[in-house]
């Protein structure tokens, strides 16, 4: 099928596979390997990307289900060589540490700050509930988030 979607800001037009995992297609296709496969069964988060601006899984998503519409991956969220506000508060609070879930959690809280710039820990909590971190926790995470709120809400 002939596919027209947006990549992280930029219109694209493509033959595809409409039965394609997006997970598949974004990694093997687009070649963006910030998008992680972790458990193949929308259970870890960890291949959590945006579409029309919700974290969703894509390891889930059909690539058909991408037609018309805008894709986020974790590579377009740096823009002219500057870090996110929120990869840039992972760093500062130490929200990494292996760095296999990173992505995903980021664009996770990349969709609840485009909606809620100022959340509350409740819905930072509900924001992140599916994504899995086992080296971190989630305390630095939390933290991360609070930053990058503060900070996004200085450069307004």
């Amino acid at each position: 099928m002939e596919l027209h979607f947006t990549l992280n800001g930029r219109p694209e037009t493509m033959e595809v596979d409409g039965s394609k995992r997006l997970l598949d297609f974004i990694r093997d296709d687009l070649g963006l390997t910030g998008t992680k496969e972790g458990c193949g069964e929308g259970e870890c988060g960890a291949c959590t990307v945006m579409l029309n601006g919700e974290a969703i899984h894509s390891c889930l998503t059909m690539t058909g289900q991408l037609d018309g519409g805008e894709l986020w991956t974790i590579e377009g969220l740096e823009q002219n060589g500057e870090l996110d506000v929120i990869q840039k508060a992972f760093i500062k609070k130490s929200a990494v540490q292996c760095g296999f879930c990173v992505s995903g959690m980021v664009m996770s809280i990349k969709a609840l700050l485009l909606k809620n710039p100022h959340p509350t820990q409740e819905e930072v909590k509900m924001a992140i509930a599916g994504n899995i971190c086992r080296c971190t926790g989630y305390r630095e995470v939390k933290a991360a988030v609070q930053e990058a709120a503060a900070a996004q809400s200085e450069e307004e």
